[in-house]
This record gives structure tokens, sequence and C-alpha cells, in this order.
């Protein structure tokens, strides 16, 4: 177990000695270690968090830390006495807390298999900060309040991408340090590191690479693992990844083309076949200010890229335009 999650972890059970433990509708357990004192989450609400998924021995799921990005959705009516929509009703803006839903209560209520992840753990086990709860005024009519809450929900988000932004140059800068990465930077501001040039045969622009390659965040993980979100090599999917079943590994397919984000194709070119290429890419050359999916706006981003095989675009064939290597959601 890494230090941070050590730490982590310390925190919380020192918390938990001075915090009893309740119990709650079918089985769940929840702690509640500080109060903000606001009035109690109710259905029909929309909540901002963030939380930590964790197993029975403790070892992370998910963590909203983990990609900078807290998470926001209504609270729905309840299905069953202690669901999470229930067990919400307990906590109000301002809290911090950790709770425990029951696997077998879900298991037999909502007669939906089990996460494969979670096949093994009695609890799904959650740490959860609650930043915001905005609530339905009294006699309010649902588009005013629809209206009322897409607007702060939207200037939230503005100011998030601004402070991510202004950060963006810093966090690029402490990854090189902290990994002491001697790296090149060009004009775009791509910035690379060759570990392997390859052979003399290298990829041009309407050529399709068959790549290995691992993305991740410029920051670790709450379990001191790199910050992957998607990778094409299997032995660090499991270390790295909650497992997907049915995901399948190896060399990918990437064109070379206007259609893929443009850091990766100015890294990939860079190398020739059997080269390897540590990237660091600016959220410009990447998945920009609007991000996509567990990438956040403004999100520096690496690739670790191997040209495994260089595919030569056909001659008067047309230009490929997929996309690149999209984020796990």
């Amino acid at each position: 177990m890494k230090k941070s999650l050590v730490i982590l972890i310390a925190a919380t059970l020192g918390l938990a000695a001075c915090k009893s433990e309740k119990k709650g509708a079918g089985g769940t357990l929840y702690t509640i270690y500080k109060a903000g004192g606001k009035d109690k989450i109710k259905e029909g609400d929309i909540v901002k968090v963030d939380f930590i998924l964790r197993h029975d021995n403790d070892s992370v799921e998910f963590s909203s830390y983990d990609t900078g990005m807290a998470q926001i959705f209504p609270v729905a009516k309840k299905m069953y006495g202690g669901d999470m929509n229930d067990i919400l009703s307990q906590f109000g803006e301002g809290d911090s807390v950790s709770f425990k839903l029951n696997a077998d209560t879900m298991d037999h209520y909502t007669k939906q298999p089990r996460l494969e992840s979670f096949k093994k753990d009695k609890y799904l086990n959650y740490t959860v900060v609650f930043h915001k709860v905005f609530a339905k005024k009294a006699n309010e009519a649902d588009s005013t309040f629809q209206k009322r809450a897409n607007d702060f929900f939207q200037n939230d988000y503005k100011e998030v991408s601004e402070k991510k932004k202004n950060s963006e140059a810093g966090l690029i800068k402490k990854y090189i340090a902290d990994n002491k990465l001697k790296t090149t930077t060009t004009p775009s501001g791509l910035q690379y590191v060759i570990t392997a040039p390859g052979s003399a045969e290298k990829p041009v622009m309407g050529d399709t690479v068959m790549v290995n390659y691992t993305g991740k965040f410029t920051t670790k993980k709450s379990d001191g693992n790199d910050n992957v979100f998607d990778t094409s090599v299997e032995s660090i999917a499991k270390k790295t990844m909650p497992q997907a079943p049915g995901a399948t590994y190896g060399p990918r397919p990437i064109p070379l083309s206007e259609g893929v984000f443009k850091g990766f194709v100015e890294a990939a070119l860079l190398i020739g076949k059997g080269g390897k290429i540590t990237a660091v890419l600016p959220s410009a050359l990447a998945y920009g200010p609007q991000g996509g999916g567990r990438i956040g706006p403004y999100s520096p981003v690496v690739f670790d890229i191997e040209l495994v095989d260089i595919k030569k675009q056909k001659a008067g064939a047309a230009p490929v335009t997929a996309p690149v290597v999209a984020p796990k959601k």
C-alpha cells in the first residue's frame, strides 16, 4: 500500500476513533467526520461531491480526486431502504463522511449483477465530501429550478476550468521535474523524450501507425500509482486501472491525420518503426479546454508511445480522419 493512501486511511481511522459508526437501513453503516450544519439532502436536490470508492481491503476502485473533477448528480427517489439515495438523506452540504453500502442488499433489491470487481466484497466503501447541495425552493416551478441550477453549475464549471487553466503549466513543470525528464520542446509546445529512436523507416502524415500506448495524467493516483486513464498494454491496465470485462489489449491502429489530436500525431512522427517516446502534451495539443470522458478541462496529459508498425497510405486514398485514443468513461 502506497504512502499517500496509508495517510488517507490513517486519517480516516483516526477520525473514526472519535466518531461512532451508525447503522442505517438495509445493512448500511455510516460515520460523519465533519458536519457542515446545513439541511439534509432530499430527493430532487443536485449535489456536487468528491469521493473515493474502496474495496473491503482498502484498495481504491475509483477516486474523483484522481481525475481532478468533482461529480455532480441529482438525487433520485430511493428504491429501497439503504440504497445510495436513502443514505444520502443522512448528510448535508459541508459534511465529510464515510458510508458502506451492503452489496448483498443491493443485489437483492436491484436484481442487477454486482460489479465484477466487487464480487468478493461485502460492502461498497465510500468516503465523501459534500461541496454543494443545490435545493429547490418552496413552491418553485421545476423549470425555474432547472434554469437556476444550470446557471449555477455552468458558472461553477467556468470557475473550475479557469483554475485548471492557470495551474496547467505548473503541473507540466512539476511532472517533468519529479520524473527527471530531459525533454526537448517543439514550437507547438510538445515536450518529449525519445527513449528508443527506432529504425530509419518513419511514418508520414496519412499513414496509419500500429502503437502500444499508455495515456496518463501528470498527477499520481491516491494509491501512488501512475494516474492512467487509458492503455493498450494489459500489464499496465491490471496494475493501474479498474478491470473492464471483455477489454482487449495489444497494438492499436492510429491514423496520422487532422482528425487526431495534434500532440499524439506530432510525437508519433518523431520516431521510427520500433521506436519509443514519452510525450508531455499541454491541453491545447490534447483534449483541449473542454476535456472529454474522464479528462477534465485544461488537463495536460502524458503518453508513452511505442511504434510497432507503419501501414502506408495507399496512393490515391482519401485521408483517414478517425479520432485517436478516446479516454475511458
